[in-house]
């Protein structure tokens, strides 16, 4: 019994570390207990000072070890919770930016099917324009009547007014009264009349037709559109008065041979 009373009077004894050792420790304060039971006050003395010192190595490496974990759960949790936001934050740029493409592709389309309303609306416009513009032309343009060709007698007389028109239309002075003179002179109006006794026809080119034209004279000076023949009426009118204008300044300052 003195013995159980020494030990429990030396229990009371125990610090106030020793005891939240003994507490946290479940494990080393059962041994404390199993060795404070042992008879002996020598073994009871050493166990106790066993029990006193031992708690110092262990009871502070528990804490660190708790407080640790914790730590690192918290800031596992935090870079979830990071992660997490980081995912929703591209999650909405990305559909944000897919929202904006969509957006611009509608009005971009929009734009193109207002482009091309307003290019068919000018093309229509300018067809009415053109339209209109071309029957006002055709309202203004005067009707063209046919005009029926020209016709002449097959005479004298209508021999020297076709080759006027000729003449004319080829700047081809001559009137009709020195047409008529000079015919009469050198043919009497006779379109196959040839003279086979001058010197022309001694060289072998004798003057034929209503104004006796030799035929070299006949090819130089023959007008485009009339015939080739010189028998021909108009084509010898038309050919000596070429001629005569070009050496004479007209037929009509022929009164003679020439």
């Amino acid at each position: 019994m003195l013995e159980n009373t020494s030990i429990r009077r030396r229990s009371r004894a125990l610090t106030k570390t020793h005891k939240i050792a003994l507490t946290g420790v479940a494990t080393l304060g059962a041994a404390a207990l199993a060795f404070s039971a042992a008879p002996g006050e020598a073994h009871t003395t050493t166990t106790t000072e066993a029990v006193s010192s031992a708690p110092v190595q262990f009871s502070s490496a528990p804490i660190k070890d708790v407080k640790a974990s914790v730590t690192d759960q918290l800031a596992g949790a935090s870079l979830k919770i990071q992660a997490i936001e980081a995912r929703k934050k591209a999650a909405a740029e990305a559909a944000a930016k897919q929202k904006a493409e969509v957006a611009a592709k509608q009005k971009a389309e929009v734009a193109a099917k207002k482009a091309a309303a307003q290019a068919a609306a000018r093309k229509k416009a300018e067809q009415a324009r053109q339209a209109k513009a071309a029957a006002s032309r055709s309202a203004q343009r005067p009707q063209m009547q046919p005009v029926a060709a020209k016709t002449y007698a097959n005479n004298l007389d209508g021999w020297i007014r076709q080759a006027l028109d000729i003449m004319k239309q080829h700047n081809i002075p001559g009137s009709y009264s020195g047409l008529h003179r000079n015919i009469m002179r050198e043919s009497s109006g006779n379109p196959n009349a040839i003279n086979n006794w001058d010197i022309n026809a001694i060289n072998g080119v004798p003057s034929k037709g209503l104004l006796q034209v030799i035929p070299p004279t006949f090819n130089a000076y023959h007008v485009a559109g009339t015939s080739w023949n010189i028998y021909d009426p108009v084509a010898n009118i038309t050919a000596a008065a070429n001629y005569a204008a070009h050496r004479y300044g007209s037929i009509d300052n022929v009164n003679s041979a020439y």
